[in-house]
């Protein structure tokens, strides 16, 4: 799979760690940046995360932030994105299998290394169960086309 990776200064040390073991497990990681300690503002970071998405430069993406907040919001302003945050594989599974999340949030202050790891594996293989959640997505992509939604 073709994965890009972005990080602001809080994220750098978990990003560095999940390239080298996504790459050891046979991806293709572009690192976006950044890659020191800096301070750093994320939207540019998320912005060119979502566009190699949206762009077809990567399958999917991951950025790292402090708590990932901010980059989830970030990211979902960019129309095509389905970001999540997680923090535990519970969020993790239902981002993929029932959101058919492209973009990874990971906060740093919260998720340690060993978590962020099985986090980010199981966000690589889970796969999208379409069906009804299909549908939703539909819906969403609507709303970013600024359409109306009919209440049910």
């Amino acid at each position: 799979m073709r994965i890009a990776i972005a990080a602001d200064h809080n994220g750098v040390l978990l990003k560095n760690h999940l390239i080298e073991r996504l790459a050891a497990e046979g991806h293709e990681v572009s690192n976006l940046g950044t890659n020191g300690d800096e301070t750093v503002d994320y939207p540019p970071l998320c912005a060119a995360l979502g566009r190699a998405v949206t762009g077809g430069a990567a399958d999917r993406a991951i950025m790292v932030g402090g708590s990932g907040s901010g980059e989830q919001i970030a990211c979902n302003k960019i129309r095509g994105i389905r970001a999540g945050v997680c923090h535990d594989l519970f969020t993790t599974e239902i981002a993929r299998a029932h959101n058919d999340a492209n973009v990874l949030i990971l906060g740093a202050k919260i998720v340690a290394p060993d978590l962020a790891w099985m986090i980010t594996s199981l966000w690589v293989t889970t796969p999208f169960k379409g069906g009804r959640h299909a549908a939703r997505l539909d819906q969403i992509a609507a709303l970013e086309r600024g359409e109306s939604l009919p209440l049910r």
